[in-house]
């Protein structure tokens, strides 16, 4: 949810529409971000912020022992179904709740993540759970499974130091009954004769967890930008901003940038019901914040909840702590507030706090002096060189003139700060005056509620500017002139957002990329949210030809008799010259939304392991089609794709990999051989082929699939190391059965 909560935008509309005519053209004609923040100011009301408390109730982040108890009780469920990823998540929920039972969740999470393979994290939370007072009682249990997860690990010496801390514990518990005390023994004599087993083995590490791959990727770093590649150089326009143009030629897959966010935020995304999942009192949805850290976005196994709101997680305690001290200390009490406002306004947030106020007020008042003038030239689409070019006559501006790319340091240097941040084109003449008076309100909102919780702003800040701070929010009710600063820095970032920020999503296939859409409408699309006609020549291709283009082709349909193509309004006729054929566009429609049907259902049946029916259905289905859908159409695609499902769960390789020959021609027309779309279709081949031994055709398909996914996911993705398995597999095999197909 990248803007507020759509009670919010409603609310922020009905606002908009009640003000007097002269101030919405006054707000209308406002341009720099601080004008329309100062003057969207006294309109916020005490009825708008009681509007906005009510509204983040439902976005609870406050933590409840009841919610503990809860979760632990419902991953209890799961673990006894044998359904430990399921466990995991609803573990880590309830260790996000203060509780008395804090222990016990860990201790239960810790046997999840073990029946997951998941050993150095078992052993995590087993030390947790100890430092939370784990019970007495139970030790000898969770102690055999620190135990069991050294040995796997290797760490031989540590297993058998943790083997005779359970013996003592054992001896000296006198409450255990004697059917207890010889099923813990005989446990440590299983555990004893597995370390004996390691310790004659010389592979006694995972070679698995033992090797790091290294990046042998040549990289030439930028001289001038930072964490930029030589293939790239930095310019700057009024219409683009700044941007980075090729220098030479650049190889698919090619690095060019690398470097670290200023800030970043998790999106909280959709929530998913977890399998079998009813709605209850508390949320057992889950969503990015139950699977990634909310500092460095690693993917979350075991989480480390933050002290003081049951939302925020952590991969480890060192992320948790620095994220309290850069900014988190700031938002832990604001959490439901941001959560309601949506990414931007918690984006813009975090980055002047991270920032810090000296670097932010600086900045501020530099835009202030210097550079509004400049602002205003830009907005009427003047371009920056022009208007210093414009001085050049009155005196050397060669060494006292600012850098010409803005952003950039006093050398030239472009090296990733705050000022670079600071100077992102916001384009604010381009926003809807309605849009900029919802960012102003929700900027507002934060605002107040910072000086309603008397936080300290910055902890990066000296004690003398805390003090001053803190003194300011003290005195008065309205805004102090500091964080008046602070709204300004946060509505130009938030306006920035909508056309500069990078979200790390999963590939969608209705982003606006020439395969997937028509020049016009994702000229459009662009047009909207970055605020540029796009120029590529894709698009001046497409614009300057009558081709239909590529996105058409695959929703045409065919003539039944002769299979040329059909064309026409509500009545299609046949292309062919020789061939007549008339028929109505509704009818043609009825029977590609019957065959879809049909497709649904035999889907169904390959679900419901009944392979034989689906394919004996989906082989009618592949006949239908024929008749009336042209042989690039993507519900054919999908056809032969379930068809080869169908043959593969069989154990027919042969028929299988012929299918899926047929749904990578018709991906491929529509999406290119190049795409991430035809790579995973070219994976799934490669595992057909390398079932059914078919070693030539496999290796060929191994390469191809590894070239556009690396491309795609980089080398690390799952489906490309599986290939590089798949590879090693075969040439171990011998030479008797390289050539051997099924």
């Amino acid at each position: 949810m990248d803007l507020p909560a759509e009670q919010w935008k409603a609310y922020a509309r009905r606002r908009w529409a009640s003000l007097e005519p002269g101030l919405r053209e006054q707000l209308s004609l406002a341009v720099p971000p601080g004008d329309t923040f100062l003057l969207c100011l006294p309109l916020f009301r005490a009825a708008d912020e009681d509007f906005l408390r009510r509204l983040a109730l439902g976005n609870g982040v406050g933590k409840d022992p009841r919610a503990a108890l809860f979760y632990k009780q419902e991953g209890n469920k799961r673990f006894q179904n044998r359904e430990y990823a399921a466990a995991r998540i609803l573990y880590s929920k309830a260790v996000s709740h203060n509780s008395p039972e804090m222990s016990l969740c860990y201790a239960n999470r810790s046997a999840a993540l073990f029946h997951l393979g998941q050993f150095e994290d078992c052993l995590e939370d087993i030390d947790r759970a100890q430092a939370q007072g784990y019970p007495d009682r139970l030790q000898p249990k969770i102690l055999l499974r620190k135990t069991e997860c050294l040995l796997l690990l290797g760490r031989l010496q540590e297993a058998a130091g943790v083997i005779s801390k359970v013996e003592s514990k054992i001896a000296m518990d006198q409450s255990l009954t004697s059917t207890t005390r010889q099923i813990l023994l005989r446990k440590i004599s299983q555990l004893k004769v597995k370390a004996h087993e390691k310790e004659s083995s010389p592979l006694s590490v995972p070679e698995a967890l033992s090797k790091t791959q290294k990046d042998l990727e040549f990289w030439e770093e930028n001289g001038k930008i930072s964490s930029a590649s030589s293939s790239v150089s930095l310019n700057f326009n009024s219409c683009k901003g700044r941007h980075l143009v090729a220098t030479k030629d650049i190889l698919p897959g090619e690095n060019l940038v690398k470097e670290e966010a200023f800030v970043s935020v998790l999106s909280p995304g959709k929530g998913l019901l977890l399998q079998d999942s009813a709605e209850t009192t508390w949320d057992t949805r889950v969503t990015n914040g139950d699977l990634h850290c909310h500092r460095c976005l690693k993917q979350l196994l075991a989480s480390v909840p933050c002290g003081g709101c049951s939302y925020a997680k952590y991969c480890s305690k060192k992320c948790a702590q620095l994220a309290w001290e850069h900014y988190h200390s700031t938002e832990c009490p604001l959490g439901a507030l941001l959560l309601t406002l949506g990414v931007f306004s918690h984006v813009a947030l975090r980055t002047v706090l991270v920032a810090g106020f000296a670097e932010v007020s600086s900045l501020v008042k530099q835009f202030h002096g210097d550079d509004k003038e400049l602002y205003k030239t830009e907005a009427r689409g003047k371009s920056l060189d022009e208007t210093r070019d414009s001085t050049a006559g009155m005196e050397d501006l060669s060494e006292k003139a600012k850098p010409l790319i803005p952003g950039c340091e006093d050398d030239g240097q472009y090296q990733g700060s705050y000022q670079a941040v600071f100077n992102l084109l916001t384009h604010a003449e381009k926003h809807s005056p309605e849009h900029k008076f919802l960012c102003s309100l929700s900027i507002i909102a934060i605002c107040k509620k910072l000086l309603d919780t008397n936080l300290t702003i910055f902890s990066q800040e000296s004690c003398e500017s805390q003090s001053k701070l803190k003194a300011h929010v003290k005195l008065s009710a309205e805004l102090s002139p500091e964080l008046k600063i602070l709204g300004e820095a946060m509505l130009r970032h938030m306006l920035q957002l909508q056309c500069n920020a990078q979200a790390v999503t999963a590939i969608r296939e209705s982003g606006p990329h020439r395969c997937r859409m028509r020049a016009a409408e994702r000229r459009q699309r662009l047009l909207c949210q970055y605020f540029f006609e796009c120029q590529c020549q894709a698009c001046l291709d497409e614009l300057g030809s009558d081709v239909t283009g590529i996105v058409a082709t695959t929703d045409i349909f065919c003539c039944s008799s002769c299979h040329a193509s059909m064309q026409g309004e509500d009545v299609l006729r046949c292309s062919s010259g020789a061939c007549t054929l008339l028929v109505g566009r509704d009818y043609l429609l009825h029977q590609l939304w019957d065959l879809q049907l049909q497709v649904k259902t035999a889907l169904g049946l390959l679900q419901d392991n009944q392979p034989n029916q689906a394919v004996e259905l989906l082989m009618r289905c592949r006949m239908d089609a024929e008749n009336f859908l042209s042989a690039e159409h993507m519900l054919v695609g999908e056809i032969e794709d379930h068809l080869a499902q169908g043959y593969a769960t069989l154990g027919k390789w042969q028929e299988a990999a012929r299918h899926l020959q047929r749904s990578i021609q018709i991906v491929e027309t529509r999406h290119g051989p190049s795409s991430v779309e035809t790579g995973h279709e070219l994976f799934k081949l490669a595992q057909v082929l390398f079932n059914g031994f078919a070693v030539s055709e496999a290796l060929c398909t191994i390469q191809r699939a590894e070239t556009v996914l690396s491309v795609h996911c980089g080398p690390q993705n799952a489906q490309v190391q599986e290939l590089q398995e798949m590879r090693a597999c075969l040439l171990e095999l011998p030479r008797s059965l390289l050539h051997r197909v099924e």
